[in-house]
């Protein structure tokens, strides 16, 4: 793999330079952990204090084969802008003085009791990553799913990289081959903010129970300003459709192995990204049976060492488990 530009960094490396007392870096630890798609997801900073603006190239200059004595014309370049939004994603957290002291250590207990937050917001985040849609929800960014939704007639250019797996009820699920890098597709925060998930004690305080009543309780805030930019659609492939139904039960299942291969090859250049495969659990069980057909012919999943870590791959690339891909995705169509 290449080695990537500077200006992109996993929420661990970004936490380790920006929060030297090391709370935000715990965070970003137990977020890696708990869902596989952070470990490989590139930030950066946003040019915008809302988002980020992409300026894309639309078309190439002419250029012209001359003779001697005669000129040549100016030609020139064409390019647009795309504004990227990210979302504010908030949480808060209260628990009674006295419930807390009961545990006679409130800062574990109050920890306990923000993992389960960390572990939400950490759904969430990957949910929208795939599904998020800012045209039906303005509060969220929009994620792949909606970019990556048409391959009728007239549809987008990105339809090229769409794949269909052939099913056409609602139990569908997706496979996505993710090439993250610096100008190709990266997660952003705004401009002059932190990166990452960022925690706010807000001490103990006056609170109100169901019938206005007044109690102690400590407060807890969770931030994580987000979103992604999609700078080069080429560098993510959607193998869509793969009727999940049809592939447990292993009649008219979607080759996934000869859809992983194609979608490879989608990929402009997988040296100058750093790829990594995502799907759910069932598309990851159906792929490791699949594979014993392809074993003895070198193809198929195997394990490799990834920064340290024992890692499924395919012909070298991660495969990540992400639960937020759901099985009732409608057809691409």
């Amino acid at each position: 793999m290449a080695t990537l530009g500077s200006s992109s960094q996993t929420l661990v490396d970004w936490a380790k330079q920006l929060d030297p007392n090391g709370k935000i870096a715990d965070v970003a630890e137990l977020l890696s952990q708990k869902n596989e798609v952070l470990t490989d997801m590139l930030w950066q900073e946003g040019n915008l204090p809302t988002g980020h603006r992409i300026t894309q190239r639309t078309g190439l200059p002419t250029v012209y084969w001359r003779l001697l004595n005669q000129g040549t014309p100016s030609s020139k370049d064409t390019t647009a802008q795309v504004d990227e939004q990210t979302g504010m994603l908030n949480a808060r957290s209260q628990v009674d003085k006295k419930l807390a002291e009961l545990n006679g250590n409130v800062k574990r207990y109050r920890l306990s009791r923000a993992k389960a937050f960390l572990e939400a917001m950490n759904q969430e985040m990957a949910s929208t990553l795939f599904y998020g849609n800012s045209g039906t929800a303005p509060e969220e960014y929009t994620g792949l799913a909606v970019r990556y939704s048409d391959i009728g007639s007239g549809a987008p250019a990105n339809a090229q990289n769409i794949l269909d797996g052939g099913g056409t009820g609602s139990d569908n699920s997706s496979v996505w081959l993710c090439g993250w890098g610096d100008d190709t597709f990266y997660g952003i925060f705004p401009k002059g903010s932190k990166a990452g998930l960022s925690h706010t004690d807000l001490g103990l305080d006056d609170v109100l129970d169901s019938s206005s009543n007044t109690y102690r309780a400590y407060k807890d805030l969770f931030e994580w300003d987000c979103g992604i930019a999609l700078e080069d659609w080429r560098y993510v492939v959607r193998v869509a459709n793969i009727d999940i139904s049809a592939l447990v039960a292993k009649a008219s299942a979607a080759d996934l192995i000869e859809l992983m291969i194609k979608a490879t090859h989608r990929i402009p250049n997988l040296k100058g990204c750093k790829p990594a495969f995502y799907m759910n659990r069932t598309c990851f069980q159906m792929l490791d049976i699949q594979r014993r057909d392809d074993v003895i012919s070198g193809g198929g999943l195997t394990y490799s060492n990834v920064d340290g870590v024992i890692t499924p791959t395919f012909r070298g690339i991660p495969v990540r488990v992400c639960d937020s891909l759901t099985e009732t995705e409608a057809q691409v169509a």
